[in-house]
């Protein structure tokens, strides 16, 4: 349980009330910035308004995935105002609060090596990013749907990268019976494509791979699917860039050459946000508890 500890949430998206719901269930005080105009009513908690008490008070600060950008300015869809932190708020944070986010930007990982807080970035961790690779594949898969006129099986398909995301779509392709080829960089990445059933290819390669492909799904945040890349592409293939903005696309000469290219990061709030909640409420929840535990038995 998460009795007599507060916890401060600054934000958030749908994600964010499965996280909230779920710390008012373990018994926390919970206080809430940034949903005034939501439309279902989270009992349990005490909206507030944000301040350098407010801060001061907390045992726990959780902010949105992308916590906030290097204004400050923190992403609050149910709120009528913009919720911006200032240096001045983060200053009246507690070294032993615990800030939760999804990905940190620079100026939130500076606000913690300056004030001494501790910042955990849940989409680090490998379980939360496995478990949301899942709802990502199901969204990829369904903006492919979406936007050709061919169905999944029997195309011919590249996934770039076979990280985390890049597997579970590569496996989920698969099932639906694509003709699946991987781009990878690493020897060992070559010996589990094959071992799946994928045709591995280095993604120095890619463009001799591309001639007769039907959608590439890009999990690499780096620019790889290139002018020359695209220049080779049939014009009725299909990109669909998973990366973090800004992908790894030339979305201008895309659209210059009328290949279809999408930027499609953040899938699991998008297509499921419920489960992707879930599955962050359940992370944050019991790294809470596994901290205070750590702290009762270092005392």
């Amino acid at each position: 349980m998460l009795t007599g500890i507060t916890i401060v949430f600054l934000g958030g998206d749908a994600r964010q009330v499965e996280v909230i719901n779920k710390c008012v269930e373990l018994d926390a005080t919970v206080r809430i910035v940034g949903f005034d105009r939501i439309e279902t009513p989270l009992p349990g908690v005490s909206h507030e308004t944000l301040t350098p008490g407010l801060l001061a008070g907390a045992d726990v600060i959780i902010l949105p995935v992308i916590g906030c950008d290097d204004q400050g300015v923190i992403k609050a869809p149910f709120s009528a105002e913009h919720i911006v932190i200032s240096q001045e708020q983060f200053a009246a944070v507690r070294k032993t609060t615990l800030m939760y986010t999804g990905i940190a930007k620079t100026f939130l990982k500076q606000m913690s090596t300056e004030y001494g807080f501790r910042l955990i970035e849940v989409l680090e961790r490998d379980d939360v990013a496995i478990f949301n690779s899942i709802p990502t594949a199901e969204g990829a898969v369904m903006m492919a749907i979406q936007n050709t006129d061919i169905t999944i099986h029997g195309s011919t398909c590249i996934v770039l990268g076979i990280g985390r995301t890049g597997f579970t779509l590569a496996n989920t392709l698969q099932g639906l019976g694509a003709k699946v080829r991987v781009g990878v960089r690493r020897e060992d990445d070559i010996a589990r494509a094959v071992q799946m059933g994928w045709t591995p290819f280095a993604t120095r390669d890619l463009a001799i791979c591309v001639s007769d492909v039907d959608l590439i799904f890009n999990t690499i945040p780096t620019m790889i699917v290139t002018a020359q890349i695209i220049s080779k592409l049939p014009r009725r293939a299909v990109i669909i860039d998973l990366a973090s903005a800004p992908g790894g696309t030339d979305f201008r000469f895309a659209e210059k050459r009328g290949v279809k290219a999408i930027l499609a990061p953040g899938l699991p709030g998008i297509v499921a946000p419920k489960t992707a909640g879930i599955i962050m409420a359940n992370t944050i929840c019991q790294s809470i508890l596994d901290e205070y535990h750590l702290r009762g038995d270092e005392e």
